[in-house]
């Protein structure tokens, strides 16, 4: 009830500081453009001292799929835990779950993904604008499991910006590897004063097809066949929102809502019903007077939950609910620094009920402080920053399974993170970057209380309650270069854990299942990470090279043993041509063997991914059609993922999709 009469009297706050505004706001012209979400950068600039990997409307367009994980899969330093087709999540740098945040217009994304590999995130490209990932540690501004990277999925469902006239865009997509059928589209109308967002999706795919013929076991379906069993899906979703603009900032609202239903592939006759239904109200005010220039504000609750079928019938529900509340106050320049203070609360109860409950009820809270600021020299920029959290995590039992009874009780932990880096501008063309940082991470729930069978990992899973907070020391470098069409950009990275929490082997077996352990662990990670882009011909077309290429080490420090489902070392390369409104790819990714795995894990194969894809621009009258078609896994080459623990269970019998053409359409007006 406090931490309730917390979050809204910090809300109520906020939406007054945002509506007083409106009182004193003076002469400047109506309909100021809203920031654009940086995610590396709370100022709103386009530099970060950090990496961070953009991808717009025309790169999802193209490379889209229809989890958030394979989407980002080839990016530097960025892999997918790829739990069949329809449930994945981004691992960057050989970190994944609950390390690696995720964001929906850099608030949290409150689910369930983090907690089991076939818990699908539920974000759906066809209704995204832009998807930014942030690697490397990004504790101080978006909470300590960020100590990954951060991937923040931004939409315009609540308009930041003034809206002239009606605005809109429609996507049809088919495909043949999945038999997929896409449909969306989003409205927008406004004027200088108000504006309308409207959207909606739907995605279907079926059994996706695969280069070796599998077993299945699922009713009514081939005993055997060259497709991934119980690998359909069907996606749906759709959001309304709205914003009110004065001379110096804006409020607005927005609900939306996503639903799933698919396929787990690793249990043939179980299929996750899924649905979210997300509330967001965020307003921003600038040109105050005083010490602070600017105040942003988000506050946001969601309301998730999925069921677990098996032939049909309901086996078990997982509910999240969760209320999430930031706020950022951008200050003057003081001493040439410039930066935003800023305080995040989150609050969330979870819940499982059924026989594959591994995790009891639990809720957990958290309040946190923190600083950004940058110094621009003549040399550079430097900045610095800091971050104070309150973390705390109960365990409510579960009224219907006893075996949660001892665990009953709550753990607090306080975690402090900072960091620094710099970018020094060796000439026009060149520049060095530098990043250092200690962060701290709480245990989550199923960490420290888990206690029953976990299908989906194929273990008994057991938490540790008496774990100590994650703490970590980064540091990564990086070269970068870029003159007209040409860039180049070299980044290495290393990290130290002193109490990294992993889930550990064990030689007990329960109910038939291996016993597995939540342990605190020394680790370390190492890597590079390299991409740029090679202008070789222009004219009346021109002719350009991208490469990319990354690798990444993981090792328990203690026993000396690599560290489970690491990305084996990738080298790529695209040819792209444009020439008008024509543009044509043809691109091959080269994944090295990964033998480099600890006991009981299963090695990977070296293969190699043929893409090809062509679009076109086309304006009719006041219409922008853009088309597109392309070509995946073009040799039908037979592959595992290294980062999928379906490769290393008894379950391994996921391959990664085979040939595959797709034909799309977006208009625009």
């Amino acid at each position: 009830m406090t931490h309730s009469f917390q979050l809204s009297a910090l809300a109520y706050a906020c939406l007054a500081t945002l509506s007083f505004s409106n009182v004193w706001a003076q002469s400047a012209a109506p309909g100021v453009p809203g920031e654009i979400v940086i995610t590396g950068n709370p100022l709103g600039r386009d530099s970060t001292t950090v990496p961070v990997s953009t991808l717009g409307r025309a790169d999802l367009l193209e490379r889209g799929q229809s989890t958030l994980g394979e989407t980002l899969n080839g990016l530097p330093g960025v892999s997918s835990t790829y739990f069949g087709p329809n449930a994945s999540r981004p691992v960057i740098r050989g970190l994944d779950g609950d390390r690696i945040r995720v964001l929906n217009n850099s608030a949290s994304s409150l689910d369930a993904s983090a907690l089991s590999y076939d818990h699908a995130v539920p974000l759906d490209v066809l209704s995204t604008d832009r998807i930014e990932v942030l690697r490397g540690p990004a504790a101080l501004l978006y909470g300590g499991s960020a100590v990954g990277g951060v991937v923040n999925v931004i939409d315009n469902r609540i308009p930041r910006a003034p809206v002239s006239g009606v605005l809109g865009k429609a996507q049809l997509q088919a495909g043949t590897g999945n038999d997929e059928r896409s449909v969306a589209g989003l409205v927008e109308a406004g004027n200088e004063r108000f504006a309308l967002h409207l959207d909606g999706f739907d995605r279907r795919t079926g059994d996706v097809r695969v280069p070796v013929s599998l077993a299945c076991e699922k009713p009514d379906s081939p005993a055997h066949a060259r497709r991934i069993c119980n690998s359909a899906s069907q996606s749906r979703g759709g959001a309304f929102g709205a914003s009110t603009f004065w001379d110096h900032g804006f409020l607005g609202a927005s609900v939306n809502t996503y639903q799933s239903d698919y396929g787990t592939v690793a249990e043939d006759q179980v299929t996750i019903g899924m649905k979210t239904t997300r509330y967001a109200l965020e307003g921003q005010v600038r040109q105050l007077p005083g010490w602070f220039e600017s105040v942003k504000a988000r506050l946001s609750h969601t309301d998730y939950r999925h069921t677990e079928f098996f032939n049909g019938g309901p086996e078990t529900v997982f509910s999240n609910k969760g209320q999430d509340l930031r706020i950022e106050a951008r200050h003057r320049t003081l001493a040439g620094w410039q930066g935003v203070l800023g305080v995040q609360t989150e609050s969330s109860r979870f819940s499982a009920v059924g026989d594959e409950a591994f995790a009891p009820f639990s809720r957990t809270r958290s309040q946190a402080l923190f600083v950004h600021e940058e110094l621009p020299t003549t040399w550079g920029q430097v900045t610095a920053g800091a971050r104070w959290e309150s973390v705390r995590v109960e365990s409510l039992g579960n009224p219907e399974l006893d075996r949660f009874d001892e665990g009953i009780g709550a753990k607090k932990f306080t975690p402090f993170s900072v960091a620094a880096g710099a970018v020094f501008k060796l000439s026009p063309t060149w520049s060095l970057t530098g990043n250092a940082a200690l962060t701290q991470r709480a245990p989550k729930d199923y960490e420290l209380f888990a206690n029953g069978p976990h299908l989906a990992t194929n273990a008994w899973e057991i938490g540790h309650k008496d774990l100590g907070l994650e703490k970590s020391k980064s540091l990564d470098g990086g070269l970068a270069w870029k003159s007209g069409p040409n860039r180049m950009v070299v980044t290495a990275f290393a990290s130290q854990f002193a109490n990294y929490i992993g889930l550990m082997n064990t030689p007990d077996v329960e109910e038939g299942l291996p016993v597995q352990v939540y342990q605190g662990v020394k680790a370390q990670f190492r890597g590079i990470e390299a991409s740029g882009r090679q202008r070789l011909w222009q004219g009346a077309s021109t002719l350009d090279l991208g490469w990319r290429a990354d690798t990444v080490r993981a090792t328990h420090s203690s026993t000396g043993e690599p560290l489970p489902r690491i990305s084996p070392m990738r080298v790529g390369a695209t040819l792209v041509h444009g020439q008008g409104p024509w543009s044509a790819k043809l691109g091959a990714d080269w994944h090295a063997a990964q033998n480099r795995v600890p006991d009981g894990s299963v090695a990977t194969g070296a293969y190699t991914l043929v893409n090809a894809s062509v679009s076109y621009r086309q304006k009719l009258d006041n219409t922008v059609l853009n088309w597109f078609a392309r070509l995946d896994n073009l040799t039908d080459q037979l592959a595992y993922s290294a980062t999928s623990i379906l490769t290393s269970t008894a379950f391994g019998k996921s391959p990664l999709p085979g040939r595959s053409f797709k034909l799309g359409v977006q208009a625009s007006f």
